[in-house]
């Protein structure tokens, strides 16, 4: 279990290096109550600079991904496609194995039928479609997308099943990251998209994949704590026991941050989500704070 005690996080000078209004302030938080939180929580956001995290709680903890890790699959996609692999037209074909029930655009879709590949990235990361997430991981490999963790520096990240594959989940294959890996992959996001940089993809396909996750239709968890008219690029993830969420608060703003926020042995998901809000509301905060 992790430790349940109070503490205060405080971020180093949060100057923003690239292109972006640097912070005047050292933001300061105070986060205790994550202690009550019922079940496990990590918590990691930073600003875009090079200076130490504004917040790192049990931030090299496991946890369950959920579909938090399409993110990853959508940046091996888009790393296929920078390398003339693949266009974003290319059909993709769903199996029979890749189905499931439920998918909110394609759970009714013929076995052996092919869409193109950005139709199922879109459907994976707006609606969670786990019929398309299955189909991709299928077409892109297990490798493929684990070297894409292993590139962008997710080093206790790893994807060992589809998406609602019970024989996996019964012998415990399950697809586990932490906070601090999955703000890393959205911190090389959004500084190709930002500096015009091949990171983790080429510029142009860092834009793309923020353009994808802003369209995110479950908006819960961490925009739930935001002003209104916040730009959140964001993908969330929910199965037995976890709501968690990540993202890229204003990605085209001038001082862009990533907050993640994973759970795990939630035993009331309401406490979670709200909890979930509140940090995204008090780190938004301090972070505005910061600039004045």
């Amino acid at each position: 279990m992790l430790s349940r005690r109070a503490f205060v996080i405080a971020g180093g000078t949060a100057a923003l290096s690239f292109r972006a209004r640097p912070l005047s302030a050292q933001p300061s938080l105070s986060l205790g109550y994550l202690a009550d939180v019922p079940g496990e929580i990590a918590v990691y956001a930073r600003t875009m600079g090079d200076e130490p995290p504004l917040v790192a709680y049990h931030a090299g903890e496991p946890f369950p991904t959920a579909s938090t890790i399409k993110v990853l699959i959508m940046a091996t996609a888009f790393r296929e496609i920078d390398a003339g692999m693949v266009t974003k037209e290319t059909p993709v074909r769903i199996h029979a194995s890749d189905m499931v029930g439920g998918s909110d655009i394609y759970g009714y879709a013929l076995a052996g039928s092919s869409f193109p590949l950005i139709e199922l990235v879109n459907a994976m990361i707006r609606q969670s479609d786990n019929t398309a997430s299955n189909a991709l991981i299928s077409y892109l490999g297990f490798d493929a997308i684990n070297r894409t963790a292993r590139r962008a520096g997710m080093l206790q990240t790893h994807l060992k099943r589809h998406f609602l594959d019970w024989t996996a989940i019964v012998k415990h294959n399950e697809n586990v990251s932490t906070a601090r890996d999955m703000a890393s992959l959205l911190f090389k996001i959004e500084r190709g998209s930002r500096e015009g940089l091949t990171t983790i993809a080429s510029a142009p396909s860092c834009r793309a994949m923020i353009e994808i996750m802003l369209g995110q239709e479950d908006r819960d968890k961490i925009p739930r704590g935001l002003p209104k008219g916040t730009k959140i690029a964001n993908k969330t993830g929910e199965i037995t026991g976890v709501r968690s969420d990540v993202a890229i608060v204003e990605p085209f703003g001038e001082v862009p941050y990533v907050l993640v926020v994973l759970t795990k042995e939630l035993r009331d998901y309401s406490a979670g989500i709200e909890a979930i809000a509140r940090v995204a509301h008090d780190v938004n905060r301090a972070v505005m704070q910061a600039q004045q």
